[in-house]
């Protein structure tokens, strides 16, 4: 199963461009691009294949716990054979998981992650463990 994982951000005249950059590889590992001019907009991008590059993600959304939280996000963002969803990059940068709507919820702009797969849902499965249902108690 082939994946291709994209993760972009827009960089704020404000933002360090190596933070921004340290918000992406936190969470993927891939080459990273940025573009544009120091004090001006600009924009970070993460491109990485394979399992490899999501296995930091899958990481941390198993030390926090949210990975059932993680796995309807990642559903309600799945089209056909493409996943997208949205991040919070300051969330990112101290090395954890946190989604949110593509404006307004992430002061300085989310990270947009965009997973390409012939098979988003056995993807999804890998991520967040497969589904358990709960056990009340």
């Amino acid at each position: 199963m082939r994946i291709v994982v994209v993760a972009e951000a827009e960089i704020n005249p404000t933002e360090i461009r190596e933070r921004v950059k340290e918000a992406l590889t936190n969470l993927f590992s891939g080459e990273v691009e940025i573009q544009g001019e120091i004090d001006d907009y600009g924009s970070a991008k993460l491109v990485g294949e394979g399992h490899l590059s999501l296995e930091r993600f899958r990481m941390i959304l198993q030390r926090d716990r949210i990975r059932a939280a993680a796995r309807a996000q990642l559903f309600r963002g799945t089209t056909e054979s493409r996943i997208v969803v949205f991040l919070n990059k300051q969330v990112a940068y101290a090395g954890h998981v946190s989604f949110c709507a593509p404006e307004g919820e992430s002061p300085l702009g989310p990270i947009r992650l965009t997973i390409e797969s012939s098979n988003p849902v056995g993807v999804i499965d890998w991520i967040t463990g497969g589904y358990e249902p709960r056990v009340k108690r």
